[in-house]
């Protein structure tokens, strides 16, 4: 067998490398109990993003119509810390934010159900962070959500 077959190419990465060896990582959320497709299944990272775009839009005008005054500086900085509260408030009540709800996604415990309050606040904590955001792990959890033991699944097609 030729090494570069057992340890990957640096284009095809490591799990492309096991899975040519017959690794069966399954499809995401596998691990976590959910289904494949459908409502539970885990959120697509599309769908995510989206929502993050439209939850920030959203505290963009809210910071800049009522707290900035016209300073587009501050407006970034207001918008962070409506941010983290309209995350706060809503995940930690209804379980998704404005964004979340419009494209069909809900943040719940890794066992299903509601997250408790503490978990909400990390969460929220790290997302503003973006940095724990942005590292995944094979089931397209960011670290936000692992360190919270929370996962995005879709609650509808």
């Amino acid at each position: 067998m030729d090494n570069r077959q057992a340890i990957g190419s640096w284009l095809s990465g490591p799990r492309a490398a096991a899975e040519e060896m017959g690794v069966d990582f399954g499809y995401r959320g596998k691990r976590l109990g959910l289904p494949e497709e459908g409502p539970g299944s885990v959120a697509p990272l599309g769908r995510r993003f989206g929502a993050l775009f439209i939850d920030w839009a959203l505290c963009l005008l809210i910071a800049y119509g009522l707290f900035a005054r016209g300073d587009q500086q501050a407006a970034g900085n207001w918008a962070l810390g409506i941010f983290l509260v309209l995350s706060v408030l809503t995940v930690g009540t209804i379980g998704c934010t404005p964004g979340k709800r419009i494209l069909g996604i809900r943040v719940v415990a890794e066992g299903g159900g509601r997250l408790g309050l503490g978990r909400v606040v990390v969460r929220s904590v790290l997302l503003c962070l973006a940095v724990p955001a942005l590292v995944w792990d094979r089931d397209g959890r960011g670290l936000h959500d692992r360190l919270a033991r929370a996962v995005q699944v879709r609650i509808r097609v």
